[in-house]
């Protein structure tokens, strides 16, 4: 579907949206003014019209299922990759949720999807959750293809790791095929401020990476070693995803590359725009395409959930943070 249709296709909904407006209106004035002789039959038509859009969302469900106006899905990884995105106690709530985006693709699986779109602006995140989104689109059954915006870099990586085709713009950055594990070292504040640690563990690495004592060198040994098995574990996926050299992979050292040099060196598939990405599933498909995309659904309650956490980093949550993982030590992609 080119621009032009495109855009005579939005201009013709908002046509119709602007036409069922004023007919509501006019149909809400003739009902709740003009007609009603009594208060019961005010009430009768207030009733009945709190059930319509009950009944018109059964319908559109039912029709959407029946007569489905789509045939490629696309879901978005956008911001760092978490397991949910409404956050912890003290975690804010941003991010791509892990969960949420397993879902959406298992949705359009489920559909009349015929292929599967991943728009990716993440620069990574926590391992397994970009695993689990990797998985997933290994799982969808027909074409998928990554399509990086701003950002695919680490996790994001991941992801298109596992899509049959990488597509990205010429400014995207691409790459950082790495590890990184961190931890804050506050023991010489915590020595200032007289606050002393006192191990209670079973285990000898039990407390490795706390962040209110030194790493010895037999814990810096322990941690780096696990760092490097993720990293072993992310080449072998990338070299696999991607049919490329494992050491090939290694070669780039976790640098991040423009997506022109990223394409040269065979890290991106092709360049081009989002228009260019369709016209290619056009051809996959043998027919022209038509995108739903795909959100979580969040229900009042997650909504509340969600906001509460924003309030609670807002009144500077946040600081505590630095002690919200009980290892002490954060491993990402």
């Amino acid at each position: 579907m080119s621009g032009g249709q495109r855009r005579l296709q939005a201009l013709g909904r908002g046509v119709v949206a602007l036409v069922c407006v004023i007919a509501i209106v006019a149909l809400a004035w003739l009902l709740l003014v003009v007609y009603p002789q009594d208060l019961t039959t005010l009430l009768g038509i207030v009733l009945v019209g709190l059930l319509v859009p009950v009944a018109l969302r059964a319908g559109s469900s039912v029709s959407s299922t029946l007569l489905p106006g789509y045939n490629v899905a696309e879901v978005a990884v956008e911001g760092p990759i978490t397991r949910s995105a409404d956050g912890g106690v003290v975690s804010r709530p941003t991010g791509a949720d892990a969960d949420a985006i397993v879902e959406q693709i298992e949705q359009a699986d489920d559909g009349a999807a015929e292929a599967l779109l991943v728009k990716l602006n993440t620069p990574g995140g926590e391992i397994v959750p970009s695993e689990d989104i990797r998985l997933a689109a290994e799982r969808f059954d027909g074409p998928t293809v990554a399509y990086a915006t701003d950002v695919c870099a680490s996790g994001g990586y991941d992801i298109a790791s596992g899509c049959d085709e990488l597509w990205a713009r010429r400014g995207s950055i691409v790459g950082s095929i790495g590890v990184i594990g961190s931890r804050v070292n506050v023991s010489d504040l915590a020595d200032e401020l007289g606050v002393s640690y006192e191990q209670f563990t079973a285990g000898e690495y039990k407390d490795a990476g706390l962040p209110l004592k030194d790493l010895s060198e037999d814990e810096r040994e322990y941690l780096q070693g696990i760092v490097d098995d993720y990293y072993d574990d992310f080449v072998d996926t990338v070299a696999e995803g991607r049919g490329m050299d494992p050491e090939r992979v290694r070669e780039t050292e976790a640098r991040i590359y423009l997506g022109g040099e990223a394409h040269d060196i065979g890290l991106v598939d092709e360049i081009g725009t989002r228009e260019d990405v369709e016209d290619r599933l056009e051809a996959q498909l043998g027919k022209p395409v038509s995108v739903r995309e795909f959100e979580p659904s969040r229900g009042l309650r997650d909504r509340i959930g969600g906001g509460a956490a924003s309030v609670a980093y807002a009144f500077g949550a946040g600081i505590a943070s630095v002690f919200d993982d009980t290892d002490g030590f954060d491993f990402r992609l």
